[in-house]
């Protein structure tokens, strides 16, 4: 009966992953007898408050039978970097910085309490958005990270000629 409970738990928290990525590939880096092999993927999402933001996320994944199984823990290690692939409105509470470290990407990494995260800022000073992409744990976390930014250029007003003296 516990069992049970714990594998309905488990699978209810699978369920509620919203922030789902693209794969757009991976590559295999290590050959396992029984199971797939051990991969780094490649995944794209947007960024969900930012439309025009797209940020791809390469990232480990343990193979194997526990691979297989979903109950394998994959290790810490990604690689981010996030691009203007549209026209970008910045929200308001974005500008203000009041959702600077707001997740805005989700993926469980084991079975149960290890995610890899990423959390956006705004650095107002110059005008750009950095993404931050980090592993934590229910008792600790992994000082892995990696970080990306996304300058936001103002287009400038053309510059009419002035009169021209005589």
């Amino acid at each position: 009966m516990k069992s049970k409970t714990l594998w309905t738990l488990a699978l209810i928290l699978f369920c509620l992953n919203p922030l789902k990525a693209e794969q757009l590939g991976e590559v295999s880096t290590k050959f396992r007898m029984l199971g797939p092999n051990d991969k780094v993927v490649i995944e794209a999402f947007d960024d969900p408050a930012v439309p025009g933001v797209t940020c791809y996320l390469s990232r480990a994944k343990t193979g194997g039978m526990g691979g297989a199984m979903g109950i394998a823990e994959d290790t810490s290690d990604a690689s981010i970097a996030c691009r203007q692939t549209g026209r970008v409105n910045l929200p308001g509470d974005i500008l203000n910085q009041s959702r600077d470290g707001e997740e805005v990407f989700k993926q469980r990494t084991s079975i149960l309490f290890k995610t890899m995260q990423v959390v956006r800022f705004y650095d107002a000073k110059r005008n750009t958005l950095v993404y931050m992409t980090y592993s934590d744990k229910l008792v600790d976390g992994s000082p892995k990270n990696s970080i990306t930014a996304v300058p936001l250029f103002r287009p400038q007003p053309p510059q009419l000629p002035g009169p021209t003296e005589q």
